[in-house]
């Protein structure tokens, strides 16, 4: 997001030189600079032996499953992110977040860091935001995910993780 007044007072902002971060929108009235960065958000991937955790949201996609995902919220690490998404939208209790990479969302300017983590218990519960919540075999995801192309390069890198264990 391109800042051009200050959250905080509303003054317009003036360019401020920042080393090797250039120009950046600068209020000097709270001294602050206000860099443009995405937005932090988790996608995770919930296995439980050779199923994983598939929700189907037609806010995202009409005719996809998706992978549990989330933004970041202030005071809280990705990791913490990642199980109280999960537990939120179904209820699921997991452990062990384990860290597969990062995609770039330029549309939504979101960066998503993508996780997979372990089922330790619980029944679906979904949420409001979930129209359906169902583990599925992992051999049988991606034909599930079509629209969901980061999903699905999660999971691609989870099957990975998963064979290479064996």
């Amino acid at each position: 997001m391109k800042y051009k007044y200050c959250p905080i007072c509303g003054k317009k902002l003036e360019e401020k030189y920042s080393w090797d971060e250039g120009g950046v929108p600068y209020c000097s009235t709270d001294d602050i600079m206000f860099f443009d960065t995405p937005k932090p958000c988790i996608i995770a991937a919930v296995i439980r032996e050779n199923k994983i955790l598939l929700l189907k949201q037609d806010y995202t996609f009409k005719d996809s499953k998706v992978l549990v995902s989330g933004y970041v919220a202030n005071n809280e690490t990705v990791e913490d992110t990642v199980l109280r998404e999960i537990k939120e939208e179904t209820g699921i209790i997991a452990k062990e977040p384990k860290y597969l990479g990062s995609h770039y969302l330029a549309s939504k300017e979101i960066i998503m860091l993508t996780f997979m983590v372990k089922y330790v218990s619980g029944e679906i519960v979904k949420s409001s935001e979930v129209d359906g919540a169902s583990w599925e075999n992992i051999d049988d995801a991606l034909s599930n995910m079509k629209e969901d192309k980061i999903g699905s390069e999660v999971v691609k890198k989870v099957i990975k993780e998963i064979t290479l264990k064996k």
